[in-house]
């Protein structure tokens, strides 16, 4: 069955960085995009960022541009999500997501001084 597990998460302080790294299984990872999504306390889950199967086309949601990065290792079935910058309104929980309904349990980042 498809795996998504989640990992790297921690606390950090304001500017510094982390990098998640999602591993994956159950499906061919290399044709399918993936994604990472985040859900602070309170508040909804939201989007990150996301990268393509194939093509490795990325796209970001503006709170993150410039400060994330969303790259894949194909043949290790890895995601991964560069954070840069942090802020403390990046915390919250991380979770990878593969199409069509796919999720990892989350990897919690908090970012605070």
């Amino acid at each position: 069955q498809v795996q998504l597990v989640e990992s790297g998460g921690g606390l950090v302080q304001p500017g510094g960085s982390l990098r998640l790294s999602c591993a994956a299984s159950g499906f061919t990872f290399g044709r399918s995009a993936m994604a990472w999504y985040r859900q602070a306390p309170g508040k909804e889950r939201e989007f990150v960022a996301r990268i393509s199967g194939v093509s490795t086309i990325t796209n970001y949601a503006d709170s993150v541009k410039g400060r994330f990065t969303i790259s894949r290792d194909n043949p290790k079935n890895t995601v991964y999500l560069q954070m840069n910058a942090l802020k403390p309104d990046d915390t919250g929980v991380y979770y990878c997501y593969s199409p069509p309904a796919y999720w990892g349990k989350g990897t919690l980042v908090t970012v605070s001084s």
